[in-house]
């Protein structure tokens, strides 16, 4: 039977039936939210002196420039090289945090450090979490090595009893591309942490636009008011899709990020060229190895004179000092498009 042919012997309510599943179909166009307000969170570097003793004013300061932005700060996240720093300065992280945001918004990682075979350890992602909202901070609970090693049927319970007395949270999915503990749930297993009741958005790191989408169209679906935060640094134009974000690249130019949100939210569409810069700085700083792109963020932070010292945490890779000249002409480039959307 031709083309042609099944079209002819269609009855009129199966043709309705076949436009209107069509129509319902999530392609990627149809997931499109133009002049939407986008909510960003932005990580913060935690910069480093000559001597690898951390860099408290450019600390500050990087918060401060986030604040000014409109954006909100995320501390003891994967740029604040969380996996490295001990407990005492993940709790200096916070009290400072707490003390310049004085009441307004932040987010906060909970990082457990565990093994490889370690049963997930419930007590200290509770304690963890406890610290954080005491900071007045909205924790962000990393996944571990025990929660990557559940069954799928365990994870929502799991989190559920992590979180029994917090008020709020988010919740990571990473790729193992970023840590060997890093899992991304089954799209049934994602649905029940949405409906998990203090749970209020999860951070998207997966890499992968497909897989993102799917969590989009669900969330539109089944709770609209869930956050989906793409962590997706080689894709920021996720936003578009109806993502928000919780970003390292932010941490470069969070100025820049809010100027092209708020042009987003205008329907200007000077939107786009900044949109392409921002994604050019980030396909070169998060190249491979992909973790050296915290170096990336403090010798980009130093050309703009926001730091004093673009040395990182000793134990993260580097990048070579070439890569200062490409970072300069980047930095640039985001210089002059701030500048003539000021015009």
């Amino acid at each position: 039977m031709s083309s042609d042919e099944i079209i002819t012997n269609l009855s009129p309510m199966s043709t309705v039936s076949m436009l209107q599943h069509k129509k319902n179909e999530s392609y990627p166009q149809t997931l499109l939210r133009p002049c939407r307000t986008i909510t960003g969170i932005s990580a913060i570097l935690l910069p480093y002196k000559d001597n690898y003793s951390v860099d408290w004013a450019g600390f500050e300061q990087s918060l401060d420039r986030t604040i000014a932005a409109g954006l909100i700060p995320a501390v003891n996240m994967d740029t604040g090289y969380v996996s490295l720093i001990d407990e005492a300065t993940r709790r200096e992280v916070l009290q400072r945090t707490s003390a310049i945001t004085s009441g307004l918004e932040f987010v906060a990682g909970v990082y457990v450090d565990d093994s490889p075979g370690d049963e997930l350890n419930t007590d200290t992602y509770r304690h963890n979490t406890e610290q954080v909202e005491a900071a007045s901070g909205t924790p962000i609970l990393f996944q571990s090595f025990g929660l990557h090693e559940l069954p799928e049927d365990e994870i929502a319970p799991a989190y559920e009893a992590m979180t029994r007395s917090c008020d709020k949270f988010i919740f990571f999915e990473l790729a193992k591309d970023f840590a060997p503990f890093g899992r991304i749930y089954s799209l049934k297993t994602y649905e029940r942490l949405m409906l998990i009741t203090n749970v209020i958005g999860a951070k998207h790191s997966s890499l992968n636009r497909e897989t993102e989408w799917r969590r989009i169209d669900l969330r539109n679906r089944i709770r609209p008011d869930f956050k989906v935060f793409t962590g997706n640094d080689l894709a920021i134009d996720m936003v578009m899709y109806g993502s928000d974000y919780l970003l390292g690249l932010s941490a470069f130019a969070p100025d820049a990020f809010a100027r092209r949100d708020a042009m987003w939210a205008a329907g200007d569409p000077r939107f786009f060229k900044l949109n392409d810069v921002l994604q050019y700085l980030g396909a070169f700083a998060f190249r491979p190895p992909v973790p050296a792109y915290k170096h990336s963020a403090a010798m980009f932070l130093k050309i703009q004179n926001q730091i004093a010292c673009s040395v990182n945490h000793p134990d993260s890779p580097q990048r070579p000092e070439t890569d200062t000249e490409v970072l300069s002409v980047i930095a640039n480039d985001l210089r002059q498009l701030l500048e003539e959307s000021n015009q």
